[in-house]
């Protein structure tokens, strides 16, 4: 089995999947569910994150094969998601709302706020540019920082504060806005 891992590749899923998983930017989020429900397990959250991407990584083509959508198909509407995310980020506004949880390791933290719609979207977008191992790597990267983040949530929004972290949010949103007009223009070709 050949292996064809490549830096360039890394970084970039890497960063889309950190702008798509905006963890930082669910902090608020974050300590409201700390607060609220008491100790969030971030090994655990972090592990069933990692495992869900993986996995959707690896058995999402089939998945699609199974109802009749191929990876360009899905690339190019995962595309609007990843717009339509990038626009909550950039504007502030809410698109989507999901019901407040009444526990928080695994639901939501772990799905869907990590590995989310937005977030599988991305694995199969990016799955249908990038080597397999490489998204993997990026995989890793981000739930490694997922962890990090997790496990300090209350010092890292003392030290950003909330116009640090508002700052933070619009401007992963516009890189989230760049790439999901990349996708579009990348897969929308293949589909004509």
């Amino acid at each position: 089995m050949e292996f064809h891992f490549d830096f360039k590749e890394i970084a970039t899923a890497t960063m889309v999947l950190f702008a798509v998983i905006d963890i930082l930017g669910s902090i608020p989020i974050i300590v409201g569910l700390r607060n609220k429900v008491g100790h969030i397990q971030s090994e655990k959250a972090s592990i069933v994150a990692a495992v869900i991407m993986v996995a959707f990584l690896f058995i999402g083509d089939e998945i699609l094969s199974l109802i009749g959508i191929d990876v360009n198909s899905f690339a190019v509407a995962g595309s609007f998601i990843i717009f339509f995310l990038a626009i909550e980020m950039i504007l502030g506004i809410t698109l989507y709302r999901d019901d407040a949880p009444e526990s928080a390791s695994i639901v939501p933290i772990a799905f869907p706020l990590i590995a989310g719609a937005g977030t599988m979207t991305s694995i199969l977008s990016l799955r249908a540019e990038y080597y397999v191992e490489n998204i993997i790597v990026a995989i890793i990267i981000n739930i490694i920082f997922v962890y990090l983040v997790l496990k300090s949530s209350k010092k890292i929004e003392r030290l950003l504060g909330q116009t640090g972290l508002s700052v933070i949010r619009k401007v992963f949103g516009v890189i989230l806005l760049a790439i999901a007009v990349k996708l579009f223009a990348a897969n929308i070709n293949q589909l004509f």
